[in-house]
């Protein structure tokens, strides 16, 4: 029978490793892997290459199996940063921002992130940057469009002429 083989091979390689290090059920998956393939008999070096990790890694693995047996494969909870607005926080910016901010004593009548970060800051006293108020507009399910400016006192027959896939030069 002949040997199957998988197209671009190394590139294959590198997002199906990016693949396991993004899911949660995947990285546990993965070290399951990595100890039946101890069990079976290889060595950590062989594994580890094999699977792309690290020497110590692998071997970090089998000891916490050993140890802790499934329990010492799953993933542990990662402290990080708390954030900075609770869940609460962020339903009534969500709410806030179907309206306008001058109803909260804003300036201008759309939502930006220099103006969401004002809001923030003036209803809750916490700061966030424009960038990260911009990142908070998609996280809320919102996006931010620019509006068109309107050239006051434009004839529309002569805002035709001048579009760019104007009626009148419509090809066969």
């Amino acid at each position: 029978m002949k040997q199957l083989t998988i197209s671009n091979a190394q590139q294959a390689i590198i997002e199906l490793q990016e693949e396991i290090r993004r899911s949660r059920n995947a990285r546990y998956d993965h070290r399951l892997h990595a100890i039946l393939m101890v069990a079976h008999g290889m060595s950590c070096p062989e594994v580890a290459h094999l699977l792309g990790d690290g020497t110590r890694t692998v071997q970090m693995w089998v000891h916490q199996f050993e140890n802790k047996g499934m329990q010492g494969l799953m993933d542990t909870p990662r402290p990080g940063r708390p954030p900075r607005l609770t869940e609460d926080q962020l339903l009534k910016i969500s709410r806030a921002l179907h309206s306008t901010p001058t109803e909260y004593g804003l300036t201008g009548h759309l939502w930006d992130g220099k103006t969401l970060s004002a809001f923030i800051e003036q209803e809750y006293g916490v700061q966030l940057g424009i960038r990260q108020c911009q990142r908070l507009f998609r996280r809320l399910g919102f996006r931010y469009r620019k509006p068109r400016p309107l050239i006051a006192g434009t004839d529309p027959e002569v805002k035709e002429t001048f579009k760019k896939n104007s009626h009148d030069d419509a090809g066969p």
